[in-house]
């Protein structure tokens, strides 16, 4: 059957279609109309920057109002204006420069872009967007994901979980500190994401102020961008080719991969937990989870989480590395490649809020997870080995190696075993006294020492 254009048409990307309520202020921080609105920034901070300068001819208090006006209002007129500039020149910076020169009424023209390269507006530009997102996406996102962790990790202190390494059943730990771990791990980038400062320059077509020299030299330019530069909030790179070679850009990118990798490994280990029913998840009322087999409560959200962080990390990882190398002094590969940052740090914002929506959906079962620790009496062979080493009474690791190892052991056989050993009263009390669901360790304690770096690092 044949379809008309009209029929087919829409978003292609699943960020601006399916998921377009669910990206949360991206659209605010990434959308062209965005991005224009924070070039029109930077080009409006440098004509005032340029004013108080002296070296032009002083704005008018009316032409003052105006620049001011244009810094406080950006809206779609303003956007569609500079599309139109755009679709007659071809060059979106240059678009800006002539939209703003003929919305402010400036007396004389030409003051608008003095003295700057494109690279110089873009670099500041997309370094806005990133602070705004460092601000508004990144570090509240990371907040509640750990602060979902901790309340978890508050309640499942002392709860006995099973553990596997290899696949294979390993000596019990506590639900509580195996999420501490998440949240530790989690902690760490939230620091470096604090910290985080993004580089910017402002020099010119090939990186050394020639043209504003030339135009002023008894200024000190480079002093002039570097207050510019970081009035915004940045590091002054002064050492560039008309490229900021973007390599805070690229620390950003694999600073929200590491996040991303740190969270796919969560969404795993819960979503294997689940199948296990270690956890299990709240039904929500009306949803279906198999179109033919209606038992089902699929840990939708985990793998939504994983897959769209998949997708973030592809795409993060070319970023870093592509846009951190430029041939020679310029070229323009890079970029179409920058449009892509806010695909990027979409996929990253959904694999993020879903898996806080996943969490809000698992309980953990005590009850299953004492029954299948239970079930492996063989688990105490670690404490009992260690206890016989710590009292000098050899050979206790080969003796139970022998009957453990690659075997399915009963209680009664542990006891008997323990019952055979010939060990001082005490210490046979002591091996006796071992409950494989008990043996925790310091797992409580952990996890009393991540929440307080939570609580130092988050707050209340």
């Amino acid at each position: 059957m044949r379809r008309s254009k009209a029929s087919v048409s829409g978003p292609i990307s699943p960020l601006d279609g399916r998921y377009q309520s669910q990206v949360g202020v991206l659209p605010e921080i990434f959308s062209e109309q965005a991005l224009m609105r924070r070039r029109c920034e930077v080009e409006l901070r440098w004509l005032l920057a340029l004013d108080e300068l002296g070296v032009l001819p002083r704005l008018s208090g009316g032409e003052w109002e105006a620049v001011r006006r244009g810094l406080q209002s950006f809206g779609p007129r303003d956007f569609l204006g500079i599309k139109a500039h755009e679709a007659r020149v071809r060059h979106d910076v240059k678009a800006c420069e002539l939209y703003l020169e003929g919305k402010l009424g400036l007396g004389k023209g030409g003051r608008v872009h003095f003295g700057l390269t494109s690279e110089d507006v873009n670099n500041l530009a997309y370094s806005l967007c990133l602070e705004e997102h460092r601000q508004r996406a990144l570090l509240p996102k990371l907040s509640e994901l750990c602060r979902a962790l901790c309340e978890r990790v508050r309640r499942w202190r002392d709860l006995p979980f099973p553990a596997s390494t290899h696949g294979q059943p390993a000596s019990p730990t506590t639900a509580g500190k195996e999420l501490a771990v998440f949240v530790a791990r989690l902690l760490r980038q939230y620091r470096q994401a604090v910290s985080h400062r993004f580089l910017g320059k402002l020099n010119g077509a090939t990186g050394n102020w020639s043209a504003l020299h030339a135009a002023f030299p008894e200024v000190d330019w480079i002093g002039v961008s570097r207050r510019f530069v970081e009035s915004m909030g940045f590091v002054h790179n002064v050492a560039t080719t008309q490229v900021e070679p973007h390599d805070s850009w690229g620390e950003y990118f694999d600073l929200c991969r590491r996040v991303n990798l740190i969270v796919l490994d969560l969404d795993v280990d819960v979503w294997l937990y689940v199948s296990r029913e270690w956890l299990r998840q709240a039904a929500a009322a009306g949803e279906v989870g198999s179109s033919t087999m209606p038992h089902k409560v699929n840990p939708i959200r985990f793998e939504n989480s994983e897959g769209n962080l998949s997708v973030a990390n592809a795409l993060l990882v070319m970023l870093s590395e592509r846009l951190s190398r430029s041939r020679m002094q310029r070229d323009l590969s890079d970029s179409t490649v920058e449009r892509n940052i806010g695909v990027a740090l979409g996929h990253s914002w959904l694999g993020w809020s879903e898996a806080v929506a996943g969490l809000s959906g698992v309980e953990l079962d005590p009850e299953r997870c004492v029954e299948e620790i239970s079930s492996h009496p063989e688990l105490v062979a670690e404490p009992v080995q260690t206890l016989l080493r710590a009292h000098g009474v050899g050979e206790g690791y080969e003796k139970l190696r022998e009957l453990t190892r690659g075997k399915r052991v009963t209680r009664r056989q542990m006891e008997v075993f323990l019952e055979g050993l010939e060990v001082p009263k005490e210490l046979a009390a002591r091996l006796r006294g071992v409950d494989v669901v008990r043996y925790v360790g310091l797992a409580p304690v952990v996890c009393d020492a991540v929440l307080a770096e939570a609580e130092e690092v988050l707050g209340r």
